[in-house]
Parts: structure tokens; C-alpha cells; sequence
């Protein structure tokens, strides 16, 4: 059996290489040892694994969650891997079980509403598409997996900082107002009316917000695995998915659909 290495001897590579980051190749070690059909990995798995002492695996698997690499879970530390790891490429989208739970969801509310269903992250100061279905609708938006959309004016990015908490949602609000100084009035106006449509309707609505022609509904989902937030997003040209459609039609079932979702990933979290 090979011994396990000292934390020194891994310099061996960055002395060969002046360019070369040892802490940057740990951590992706890390990253890659979650192999498919697996869940939850201890700081000690990862250590063998990494052939890398437990403490600094410890110490990495505190940074990737701090960033949202890693999801830790339980009282005993055990990870799966973050939502953040999306930004990294799509062959980690497989791994993720709130896409794969939402899929079925998603694909029928997209057919019975004829909108752009789409499941989404923050991702610094974007929403980030990670799952998303068209409905029969001859005409539709140009967005899909991968696209990323501003948080201010849409409705999934009210969305998210109507569930964030304060402290969280002040941060956001100060960037945006330093990126944009101009439109912050209106902006903020609109991210309060989305805490106060949240509060009221359940959702939050963006029609015109960001651009003119696009309406669409969000709702928040909050999971008791304490996953970070992500939001479900009814949308379409305004033509179509005209206001008094999207709350008289599409509301509820949106508000379904994020139900079940969650109760399903929350159950799973938990089997």
C-alpha cells in the first residue's frame, strides 16, 4: 500500500514549475474524486483519494463550500458538489440531483403552458440558466442552458434576492447600484416590488422589466438541505404570454411545479 505523502512533498511539482499553483491543482483534486451515482463524500474518503493528508484536505473542503464549489451536509462533514460547479463545465450538470428531479417537472409545464421554463442560479451578478424547456409555442425566447441574465430588471433575478437574506440582498443591492448609478431608482424600485409580489402572490412578476417584449413570472425555491437558492421562471414574448395569461393561466401551475420540485428534492435529500 502506498503511504500517503506529507502536505510538503506535493510542492515537488510547483518547484519544477514556477508556474504551477499546488493549492489550485489540490482543489480540483478534490472536485474530481465525486465520481458519478455518488452523493456525500467525508473529509477522510477525499483524503485517500487525493493521497493527500486530512487536514489539508480539511482545509480545502472549507474553501470550495465557502465559494459554493461544495455543499456540506449533516453534523459529521460530508459533501456533494455545490452549485457553483455548473460554471465549470456541463458534464457536472449529470451529477446534480436538483436537475434531474426538475426535468420531468419542467418539461410538462412547459407543454401545458407554452412558455420558456427555466431553472436557474445566481452566479456573482448574473442568473445563470442550468435547465431549461420550450413549450408548443411557435414563437419563444432565444434563451437556453448556459445563458446568463442580469438580477435586477428580471424576474428570476427579483426572484432570488426577494428570498435572499438581508444581509446577503444588501450586498447585492450595493454592487448594483455602484455598477449603474442611473437606473438604480427604478431598479430598486422593482426589486422591492418583487419582495412585496413574493410576500403576496407567491411570485414575482417582470412584465417590460427587462426588455419590453418579454414577460415572464419567477418563484424561489428554498430547500431544507440548505442547498443555495434557485429559482423557477415562467417566460415569453409579451405578444403571447400576455399579463392576464401568465397570472390567470400559468401562476398556479408555476406554483405547483415549484412545489413539487422542492418536495421532491427535500424527500431525496433525505432517502
Amino acid at each position: 500500500m502506498n503511504k500517503m505523502r506529507n502536505e510538503d512533498d506535493d510542492d515537488s511539482q510547483e518547484n519544477r514549475d514556477r508556474h504551477f499553483v499546488t493549492a489550485l491543482a489540490r482543489g480540483l483534486a478534490i472536485l474530481k474524486c465525486f465520481r458519478s451515482g455518488e452523493e456525500l463524500l467525508g473529509n477522510q474518503e477525499l483524503a485517500l483519494r487525493c493521497d493527500l493528508p486530512k487536514s489539508t484536505v480539511t482545509r480545502l473542503t472549507y474553501t470550495l463550500s465557502k465559494l459554493g464549489y461544495l455543499h456540506k451536509s449533516g453534523q459529521q462533514p460530508r459533501y456533494r458538489l455545490g452549485m457553483k460547479t455548473l460554471t465549470l463545465g456541463g458534464t457536472t450538470l449529470a451529477r446534480l440531483n436538483v436537475k434531474q428531479i426538475s426535468q420531468p417537472v419542467m418539461r410538462q409545464l412547459s407543454e401545458e403552458t407554452e412558455s420558456l421554463i427555466s431553472l436557474g442560479i445566481r452566479d456573482d451578478m448574473s442568473m445563470h440558466y442550468i435547465e431549461s424547456y420550450r413549450g408548443n409555442a411557435l414563437i419563444t425566447l432565444n434563451l437556453g442552458i448556459g445563458s446568463r441574465i442580469p438580477i435586477a430588471p428580471t424576474a428570476m433575478g427579483k426572484a432570488y434576492l426577494a428570498l435572499a437574506d438581508a444581509t446577503e440582498r444588501r450586498a447585492l443591492e450595493d454592487r448594483i447600484r455602484s455598477f449603474d448609478t442611473f437606473s438604480w431608482p427604478r431598479l430598486k424600485q422593482g426589486i422591492e416590488q418583487g419582495r412585496q409580489d413574493y410576500l403576496t402572490l407567491g411570485c414575482v412578476r417582470s412584465f417590460g422589466d427587462w426588455h419590453k417584449e418579454i414577460n415572464g413570472l419567477a418563484v424561489p425555491l428554498s430547500f431544507s438541505s440548505g442547498m443555495p437558492i434557485m429559482v423557477l421562471t415562467s417566460a415569453g414574448p409579451a405578444g403571447h404570454m400576455t399579463q392576464d395569461r401568465l397570472m390567470r393561466q400559468v401562476r398556479p401551475k408555476l406554483l405547483t411545479a415549484a412545489a413539487e420540485i422542492v418536495k421532491k428534492v427535500n424527500a431525496d435529500a433525505v432517502a
